[in-house]
């Protein structure tokens, strides 16, 4: 653990909200920002995140603001936290207070941007002109907040970068360890979003342990086929970025995305799904346009993110979508 940081911690949602507790927790003075006075405002007096993390109580330490320049002041790490779908727009709100300052700067959302077909980090980096760190895993929020032994990665470029956002992060309950394959990391982050969709789909319709375990495995082989394709690493995507990620993200009574994906494959519209889910964000719905772009950018085969599009966007039926996945042309493995 290092010494005690000033870390900004920029969206209120139940992971920006986790990690705050979490920050406090090992010393540190983490300030959370929020975009919405009236959520902010709750938080201060109940001393709960009552809208994304209830039960939680938030200790005394974290500090609570709507104002972005109050935030980043004086920190030595800043984490962006918000949904990628709503990353642009708090990234241009921090580039300013950012002028100026040697704050390192941490992405934890998971997913590509659909018009730019950019991942998190690089919505970041391309609105500061800074380098961009990550700490993915399989890491849901209600566990962390509930102090269950989690285990992550930080990758970063700088290794020393990365070591100072293990060392702020780790505890006897959070162990992180260390890579430099942003890009692995981060597209095993965003793509297993899109693989959790399709194992809900398969939950919805029915289908038993061997579909899943044959979804996750082939699913699997396509984020890392993307990933490569990009400039990652094989073995990464056998870590906790790629094969962790996925398999919690697949199992998980709190994965949006699986939720999402149960929920169609039982016969609701994606609309429905959606609106009754609000408001909480499942990235793989907006990640699966962008990750079907990005494959056919690359030249990259992805025949599972591709139904989970067709089906999503395309008004494909999920028994059909299915059936069309198994009976593909033979092929060795």
């Amino acid at each position: 653990m290092t010494e005690s940081m000033r870390i900004a911690l920029l969206g209120d949602g139940g992971w920006g909200t986790a990690l705050a507790c979490l920050l406090a927790d090992n010393g540190h003075r983490p300030v959370l920002w929020g975009a919405f006075p009236e959520v902010t405002e709750d938080i201060r007096r109940s001393r709960e995140n009552r809208k994304f993390l209830p039960g939680i109580p938030i200790p005394e330490g974290v500090g609570l603001t709507n104002d972005v320049a109050q935030a980043v002041a004086g920190a030595e790490i800043v984490v962006f936290t918000t949904p990628v779908v709503y990353m642009r727009r708090v990234a241009g709100l921090a580039a300013p207070a950012l002028r100026g300052s040697r704050a390192g700067l941490l992405n934890v959302a998971k997913g590509i941007e659909s018009d730019t077909l950019l991942r998190g980090s690089e919505i970041i980096a391309e609105a500061t002109g800074r380098e961009v760190a990550l700490l993915f895993g399989p890491s849901h929020a209600e566990e962390v907040a509930h102090r269950r032994p989690t285990t992550v990665v930080a990758a970063a470029r700088d290794a020393d970068f990365a070591r100072t956002v293990q060392g702020a992060f780790m505890n006897s309950r959070f162990r992180v360890y260390t890579s430099d394959d942003v890009v692995g990391v981060e597209i095993g982050g965003a793509v297993k979003n899109v693989i959790a969709i399709a194992a809900g789909i398969c939950d919805g319709l029915g289908f038993g342990d061997n579909a899943k375990a044959a979804l996750l495995t082939r699913g699997l082989a396509e984020i890392a086929r993307l990933g490569m394709a990009l400039g990652a690493r094989r073995e990464t995507f056998s870590g906790l970025s790629g094969l962790g990620d996925l398999i919690t993200t697949c199992v998980s009574p709190y994965g949006r995305n699986l939720k999402v994906g149960r929920e169609i494959g039982r016969g609701k519209s994606v609309e429905q799904v959606l609106q009754e889910i609000a408001p909480m964000v499942p990235e793989g719905v907006w990640t699966t346009r962008s990750v079907c772009a990005l494959a056919a950018r690359c030249g990259v085969e992805m025949p599972i993110a591709t139904a989970v599009h067709d089906v999503l966007f395309a008004g494909k039926a999920p028994l059909l979508a299915a059936q069309e996945l198994m009976t593909r042309d033979p092929k060795a493995e």
